[in-house]
This record gives structure tokens, C-alpha cells and sequence, in this order.
């Protein structure tokens, strides 16, 4: 599966308020979730000792499947192709390396 094949997909499985108009709700979806993953990494620190086991990595694949959910739901809220979003991402951050700015901070490296 690529990336527009999981869009598509995940915008058939959509169910929320005036889809296909509403950047906000997935907007906040997707903080949620990364919430989540966070919390269940934080736990691994608190509770085991830093070490993640293959039940907690099973649930945080899970929590990341519904975060990439949000990220297509909210992109094509935006009207923008995932796959065109994964793309150009990899084509900055080649730049990046290729120009020794991996490090540091800054949109603009």
C-alpha cells in the first residue's frame, strides 16, 4: 500500500463533523494521539526501566497507525496528497543532509 491508497482508504473510513470542510477536527486528533504514543514511551521510562517490550511496542505501532490516520485525514482536509506530503519531506531532509543541516533548528536549514 502507498500513501494515496491509505488516504483514500482512510478518508472512506471518516465519520466526524462537516468532513471534508474540517481541518480542525483531525487537527486535534492527531494531538491527541501523539499524545499517546508519548504516554505509553513515558510509561517505558516510569514503569520499565526504558525497556520497551513487544507488547508496548505492539500497542505503540497501533497508537501510530491512528496518527498516520489523522495526518491523511487532516491533508486531505487541506487538499493535499499524502503521498505528495511524504515526498516532499524526504526531498527537504535530503537537502538537509546532503547540506550538513540535519542538526540545529529552524524551518528554513
Amino acid at each position: 500500500m502507498d500513501f494515496r491508497d491509505y488516504q483514500e482508504q482512510a478518508i472512506d473510513l471518516a465519520v466526524y463533523p462537516n468532513l471534508g470542510s474540517n481541518p480542525i477536527y483531525p487537527t486535534l486528533g492527531l494531538a491527541g494521539e501523539a499524545g499517546e504514543v508519548c504516554d505509553k514511551v513515558k510509561k517505558v521510562i516510569r514503569d520499565k526501566n526504558g525497556q520497551f517490550d513487544a507488547e508496548t511496542i505492539a500497542a505503540i505501532r497501533d497508537e501510530l497507525g491512528d496518527v498516520l490516520w489523522y495526518i491523511a485525514s487532516l491533508s486531505a482536509e487541506l487538499g493535499l496528497d499524502l503521498d505528495d506530503v511524504a515526498v516532499r519531506n524526504i526531498t527537504k531532509l535530503t537537502s538537509r543532509k546532503n547540506r550538513n543541516k540535519l542538526h540545529g533548528s529552524g524551518d528554513n536549514r
